[in-house]
């Protein structure tokens, strides 16, 4: 081939010398879109579109930059080929050390989707879907892995306080209304009670937010995101619904009344659920009631 038509090597920069030579804690890219195999609510697994961070750390002091687009290429392999376990979760971070030649001995990664369950109403029996944002997070450093699961769930909160002063308003009518009638007959004080004069004050409320973050103990294989979802629906008891008639919607103002709670009850009960499940090593969670009252939002914050 003449000297004119030979192709020349691409020039790779990344190998030139450095100037100033350290180690480098983590490199790579995030918010990569990727399809991503989850497990379902049966034994079939399902594909999601997720945005995925990865990186690894640069040991060599005096490497310019990692192989970045073998993180890529390997990540879009592994995902592609089964549902995201802990186990796999180890094997890819090995293969992504691996990929790099001596230059990297730790690796992480972030994958953030939308996870849909199928939940059925209170009381109509009917069915529908609602979406609840996940991050997977798994770091490999010094032989070791460590993977966490963070997760959203949305829930009602009635303010206690609220409830209480409403309850002195409506005792106070009922004297009004009744200071001279003796004596009251069950049927008199049912017709009082179910007409528009029987409610005087409403408690406020609110849809609220639980964010949660758990690191897995290594004695599990799966990936528990439905039953976490249960285990925090279950302990705030007013999960925010999807299909909903007017005997759901009832239920759902039942279950509000039994359930009244500020910021400090929702985050001691997510703790109390959390520190009770074998799963969980430790928790970080975040509560948020989005107050109907006030122009601020009401936030606890505990961990365990």
């Amino acid at each position: 081939m003449p000297p004119s038509t030979r192709p020349s090597p691409l020039p790779d920069v990344a190998a030139d010398a450095v100037a100033l030579a350290r180690p480098i804690d983590w490199v790579g890219m995030d918010n990569i879109a990727l399809p991503v195999r989850i497990a379902g609510q049966g034994e079939d697994s399902l594909q999601v579109a997720a945005s995925v961070d990865v990186a690894v750390d640069l040991r060599e002091p005096g490497a310019r930059g990692i192989h970045m687009s073998r993180l890529y290429l390997r990540l879009q392999d592994a995902f592609a080929a089964e549902a995201i376990t802990p186990g796999g979760l180890r094997r890819v971070l090995d293969d992504l050390v691996e990929s790099q030649q001596g230059l990297s001995t730790s690796a992480r990664l972030a994958v953030r989707y939308e996870h849909l369950l199928q939940r059925g109403s209170l009381a109509s029996g009917l069915l529908g879907w609602k979406r609840y944002p996940v991050a997977i997070e798994a770091v490999l450093r010094e032989g070791h892995i460590k993977v966490a699961l963070a997760l959203e769930v949305e829930y009602s909160s009635t303010c206690p306080a609220s409830a209480a002063l409403s309850r002195q308003l409506n005792a106070r009518r009922f004297a009004e209304d009744f200071a001279a009638a003796r004596p009251l007959s069950t049927e008199v004080v049912h017709d009082w009670l179910a007409s528009e004069r029987g409610l005087a004050a409403t408690p406020h409320a609110q849809r609220s937010r639980a964010k949660v973050r758990v690191e897995l103990r290594q004695s599990f294989d799966g990936l528990p995101v439905a039953a976490l979802v249960d285990v925090l629906e279950a302990a705030l008891g007013t999960p925010v619904q999807a299909a909903v008639k007017r005997e759901d919607e009832q239920a759902f103002a039942e279950l509000n009344a039994a359930n009244l709670m500020f910021c400090e009850d929702a985050a001691r009960r997510i703790a109390a659920a959390l520190a009770a499940d074998p799963r969980v090593e430790r928790f970080d969670a975040e509560v948020s009631h989005f107050e109907s009252l006030h122009p601020h939002d009401a936030v606890a914050r505990i961990s365990g």
